[in-house]
């Protein structure tokens, strides 16, 4: 039986709905100043053009593969031509920039594909863990639809092969500055080559940029500049922005200034041979643009390649060198307009990966090491006071309380007005954030790298797949134990339960839970040992280990009372009358659940009174009272839907179709459970939805719909498999058993049924010796 405990078994205060996504539309804006490239636009779009119909391989997802040396403007003409035919995918466009080449580790594929399917509308909670099970899960999505797919700076064809759709209907473009022959060779990707601009192309590049500005120069005089950019565009750009801004200043003395720079960074890498020439122009230029900054400039420039990410705020800049987020946009402007940086959003800015690796150069060059560690410090510490900024604003106050890491004189971490703008900015910086863990460890800060994951422990729990995080909790723990921190890692132990027990390993969540319950009683830290408590109780009753469940959440009511806290008092007495009703010990649960409800409400927590109502109605229905269970669940669908509570109206709806399906009401059951079955796919909980199937099952065998009630009962079977849910399973087949002795199916009723005891065999206590002995007696008669 799933019930509403199945939420998350913690405390839990909803602040924003669930909505729908749009259709996606990631691309970039398109290049200002885009210069020919027609050749290469035409190979492009001879991947689409396939007047007769009968294009070869008609079935192969096509693929556009723009290869070519760095800052040759390979994105700029993937961008520029997708926004051309994005017309002919209607269901949308994504993009991602995968960082290949940062000097930061690249983009993590899992990631990429938990993104896509996020834009594409799939529900979190239906986001598997891992990347092949997203891959898949990807590829099933994509199947229908006609998306545009933009994969930026490939490093190699390992990142490329998960992010693939299996549709010909969808369109792939991949940058990258390798040839990928295996990708061409393997998937049929169409490469098309980028070289270097020809000296027309870029004198007129030159042109276009500098024509508000200078209008005399002289067409040799650009051609010479143009060289020694070596007709990189990056490098062109950069030098362009030069001239505008100095339009009194003759080219020649420009050019004479670029001639005499000495390559200021010696460890720019190339990427393959034959490329010396281009890096060295890029060298020179990225130094001789550099060396024109203001010091304030310059100092902001290479302090900012210590940032976590190649992309970042205004806010976060400041907190870098310690000013005004005014004087930060003034020299992130400046930055922007030497095309030293690029404006990605409103406020909002990155580094390409050839000026971050410089950047990074020149902050090893010029600042001392304690300057960087400041900075960083600072930048990191900023990271962790807004993340618990946001925490406040948009989650609960389920999350353990925490003395941060102090934050530097001068920075100001972001504040937020209300949740919708904390989760805005937590979904913009989410990778930043892990990235901060990563880097705070690495460099013995190892306050602020447990002190993320754990402030953000409810943000992520509510709006993130449970492996997400999970890396980052794992450094936490390191670093938190490291330095003797046994809060930290009690508090970190903690985080890793509820994400381990969200993916069902529940011998990990168990664990973990264990080890963080001993550190907090050890701690003496009453708020510690009833949250760790209330935790590995909802492990063991996801584990159907009812006994060891009410024992724990006994403890954390205890420890709840010392505290006087009357929502955890509600909720965790709520726990205990789920843990009641899953030993069918009626009286029990009637009472806990009534006592329960009746504290939420006076504490004015109405999704959490839901949930206790929802409860309730099931003793009711599970001891005869039809009637009462019916009012029941009745006030719990009332009650979320005024607090706008999806999910707990979804549960009611459940129940009601239950209490209706006893009462041999199949039109009204079906009613309910359908509803139901929507809402749990609406609000992304599949193993919901598959108890709503399996009811289902149930009516429609009860109506003589023996075809349709097999099919119902084989899709919830399933979806408890997938999940690793042997209770749940078990029942379910048992369901099917009996569906498929009607329909005749005789053999293969009596393999689910020999399963499903197989699998109750695990579970002691009355209600699983009830189940049993039911099935042995559903077999006796089916075979007499």
């Amino acid at each position: 039986m799933v019930q509403a405990g199945d939420i998350n078994g913690d405390v839990h205060f909803h602040t924003m709905p669930l909505t729908s996504a749009l259709r996606p539309a990631q691309l970039p804006g398109d290049v200002r100043g885009f210069i020919n490239r027609t050749d290469e636009l035409r190979h492009l779009d001879a991947l689409l053009e396939d007047p007769s119909g009968t294009r070869q391989d008609a079935e192969a997802l096509r693929i556009a593969l723009v290869v070519g040396t760095a800052g040759v403007g390979k994105t700029s003409l993937a961008v520029r031509w997708a926004h051309r035919i994005k017309d002919r995918f209607p269901d949308g466009q994504l993009y991602v920039n995968l960082h290949g080449y940062d000097p930061a580790p690249s983009t993590i594929v899992a990631d990429v594909l938990d993104r896509f399917l996020r834009a594409l509308d799939v529900p979190v909670d239906r986001i598997p863990a891992g990347e092949e099970p997203r891959a898949e899960l990807f590829r099933s999505v994509t199947a229908q639809r006609h998306v545009l797919i933009v994969l930026d700076n490939a490093a190699a064809s390992g990142q490329i092969r998960p992010l693939l759709p299996g549709s010909p209907n969808c369109l792939v473009a991949i940058t990258s500055r390798t040839r990928m022959s295996g990708l061409v060779a393997r998937e049929g990707a169409h490469r098309v080559s980028v070289e270097t601009l020809s000296q027309a192309e870029s004198v007129r590049l030159l042109r276009t940029i500098i024509a508000e500005y200078r209008t005399d120069d002289d067409d040799a005089e650009l051609a010479e500049l143009a060289r020694l950019c070596a007709h990189l565009p990056l490098a062109l750009r950069i030098v362009a922005e030069r001239a505008a801004a100095r339009p009194r200043m003759p080219l020649r003395d420009l050019i004479t200034e670029l001639r005499d720079e000495s390559g200021l960074w010696d460890a720019l890498s190339s990427t393959g041979e034959g490329e010396a020439d281009e890096a060295d122009a890029v060298r020179a230029v990225f130094a001789w643009s550099y060396r024109a900054l203001t010091p304030p400039a310059a100092r902001m420039f290479r302090l900012l390649g210590l940032h976590p990410g190649p992309e970042f705020g205004v806010e976060a800049a400041a907190a870098l060198l310690t000013t005004t987020t005014a004087r930060a946009r003034r020299q992130l402007d400046t930055l922007a307009g030497a095309h030293l940086l690029e404006e990605c959003g409103h406020d909002r800015y990155q580094f390409h990966d050839l000026l971050r690796a410089y950047a990074i150069d020149q902050a090893q060059r010029e600042e001392s090491e304690n300057d960087r560690r400041a900075a960083l410090k600072r930048v990191l510490g900023w990271y962790l006071h807004s993340a618990a900024a946001a925490a406040r604003a948009g989650s609960c106050t389920y999350a353990m309380p925490l003395t941060l890491e102090p934050l530097g004189d001068g920075v100001d971490p972001a504040t937020f007005d209300d949740a919708k703008a904390a989760i805005a900015w937590y979904e913009t910086e989410r990778d930043n954030l892990t990235t901060a863990v990563r880097i705070a460890s690495t460099n013995r800060m190892d306050r602020i790298a447990w002190q993320i994951p754990a402030a953000l422990t409810m943000v992520v729990a509510d709006r993130e797949p449970a492996d997400t995080w999970l890396p980052a909790q794992r450094v936490g723990l390191e670093s938190a134990r490291r330095v003797g921190d046994r809060y930290g890692e009690a508090i970190t132990l903690d985080n890793l339960g509820i994400a381990y027990r969200h993916l069902f390993r529940l011998a990990e969540a168990e664990e973990c839970f264990s080890a963080a319950l001993r550190i907090f009683r050890d701690l003496g830290d009453t708020f510690g040992h009833a949250r760790a408590a209330n935790g590995l109780g909802v492990a063991h009753m996801f584990a159907h280990h009812v006994d060891d469940a009410e024992a724990c959440f006994e403890q954390a009511l205890e420890r709840a009372g010392e505290l006087d806290n009357p929502v955890y008092i509600g909720a965790f007495t709520r726990n205990l009358g789920w843990a009641s009703l899953e030993r069918e010990d009626s009286n029990r649960a009637e009472a806990l659940l009534r006592r329960s409800a009746d504290i939420l409400a006076d504490a004015q927590e109405p999704l959490e009174q839901a949930e206790a109502l929802t409860l309730l109605a099931a003793v009711h229905r599970q001891t005869g009272r039809f009637t009462l269970a019916e009012q029941t669940a009745e006030q719990a669908l009332a009650i979320a839907g005024e607090a706008d509570g999806t999910l707990f109206a979804s549960l009611a709806l459940l129940e009601l179709g239950r209490i209706t399906l006893a009462q041999a009401k199949g039109t009204e059951a079906l009613g309910h459970l359908q509803q139901a079955a929507v809402l749990f796919q609406r609000v992304g909980r599949p193993d919901l939805q598959a108890a709503a199937w399996d009811a289902t099952g149930e009516v429609y065998l009860m109506l003589g719909r023996v075809e349709e009630a097999v099919a119902f009962h084989q899709q919830a079977s399933a979806a408890f498999r997938s999940r690793g849910d042997r209770w749940s399973l078990a029942l379910s087949l048992a369901h099917l058993a009996v569906a498929l002795t009607q329909q005749g199916v005789l053999a293969e009723a009596r393999e689910h049924r020999r399963e499903a005891l197989r699998l109750l065999e695990a579970f002691p206590g009355a209600a699983a010796e009830a189940r049993r002995f039911e099935i042995e007696a559903q077999g006796t008669a089916s075979d007499s």
